[in-house]
């Protein structure tokens, strides 16, 4: 009972912090960069950092979670297979209009693309990811996979799952620094320089603390042992959920 109770806190720690991730970086964006457009200025490619966060780190964090949820295991599995593919594509599909939105902006405005860190360890995130997504529909949701296969690929898949969310939130963090090391220089646009903290500064600054903090929620979450859902065979004497009936 307690390990459900636990679980259950720490998944609302979870959902309030991808919220306030999606929250505070379209706050940043509408209230401190001027907004949203699809023209080729600068608030175009304020749509990257928005749909980046929201898709390869929140949604992709709520997507890796779903199997661990207790409700869930005394359940057909198909359902939350989908669910859990659903979201990830969802993931994708939002990640790839955020990469169109910055290479757009980029090239309208003449400006180099890949060149800093954060584009590189960006990109190979994405890739990462779509390679992760064709292998997990090929050898998950594909009727004639056998089942040999799949558990062959199971530990590589879970594992490289956790490590594209820890570059996905890596991409983030130094995106975001980046982009106040750009917007916040006193000598070429007015405003205070980011070494006096500003308060987009600060906003900044503490959107980033939040995406590491769901990180670490979310591979908390996966990391549980006792939280992973059974496997046909599994111990009687092992933690069960009190929704869970053996079925």
């Amino acid at each position: 009972m307690r390990g459900v109770v636990t679980f259950y806190v720490t998944y609302l720690l979870c959902l309030l912090l991808g919220i306030a991730c999606v929250v505070l970086v379209a706050h940043w964006n509408y209230s401190y960069r001027g907004g949203f457009s699809w023209d080729g200025s600068i608030k175009h490619f304020n749509w990257h950092p928005v749909l980046m966060v929201t898709g390869m780190v929140v949604l992709y964090g709520n997507a890796a979670v779903v199997y661990r949820i207790p409700l869930t295991w005394g359940q057909n599995k198909l359902p939350w297979k989908l669910l859990h593919a659903g979201l990830l594509l969802l993931s994708f599909i939002i990640s790839v209009i955020g990469l169109c939105a910055v290479f757009d902006y980029h090239n309208t405005n003449q400006i180099p693309n890949l060149y800093s860190l954060h584009s590189w360890v960006g990109i190979c995130t994405a890739a990462l990811f779509t390679a992760q997504w064709v292998m997990g529909f090929t050898a998950f949701l594909l009727p004639c996979t056998p089942i040999a296969l799949r558990s062959l690929v199971k530990p590589g898949h879970v594992w490289m799952g956790g490590i594209i969310l820890v570059l996905s939130v890596v991409s983030s963090i130094s995106g975001i620094n980046e982009k106040l090391f750009f917007a916040l220089k006193a000598k070429t646009n007015g405003t205070l320089p980011y070494s006096m903290l500003p308060p987009e500064a600060i906003l900044g600054n503490c959107l980033g603390i939040i995406i590491v903090a769901f990180g670490l929620v979310v591979l908390k979450i996966l990391s549980n042992q006792t939280w992973q859902r059974p496997e046909p065979g599994y111990d009687e004497g092992d933690f069960r959920p009190l929704a869970y009936d053996g079925s």
